[in-house]
């Protein structure tokens, strides 16, 4: 069996990979989520952003699970496991809190415009 990648590869690429989910699905990510979810604004956006990283999550998590199942060494199935599992772990919950805090906004929304019809 031939290795997809050494064990310095593995740690070089995950180590950006790391980097790269954690500043971009997480910071930026968050950032969307905590600024417009209670605004009610950019729901499609927002809610695409965080499925995307729920499917890439997942993707990562069965990388993982097809490594393990060639007979890959450790080195190699341990960066997918590790960006997949913790990626899926944030993400999943985070479209359901995503989902209140949209429905939120939208009630207050309705409760506002009633009040001003009177």
């Amino acid at each position: 069996m031939t290795e997809w990648f050494s064990a310095q590869d593995a740690n070089v690429w995950g180590g950006i990979a790391g980097a790269v989910f954690g500043c971009v699905g997480g910071g930026i990510g968050g950032t969307l989520m905590g600024y417009c979810a209670p605004r009610g604004k950019a729901r499609g956006l927002v809610m695409g952003f965080v499925w995307f990283w729920v499917v890439v999550g997942v993707a990562m998590l069965g990388m993982g699970v097809g490594a393990a199942l060639v007979g890959q060494p450790r080195h190699v199935m341990y960066p997918f496991f590790l960006l997949g599992g913790i990626t899926t772990a944030v993400m999943v919950p985070a479209v359901f809190t995503t989902r209140r805090r949209y429905a939120e906004a939208e009630q207050r929304r309705l409760v506002a415009e009633e009040l001003r019809r009177g």
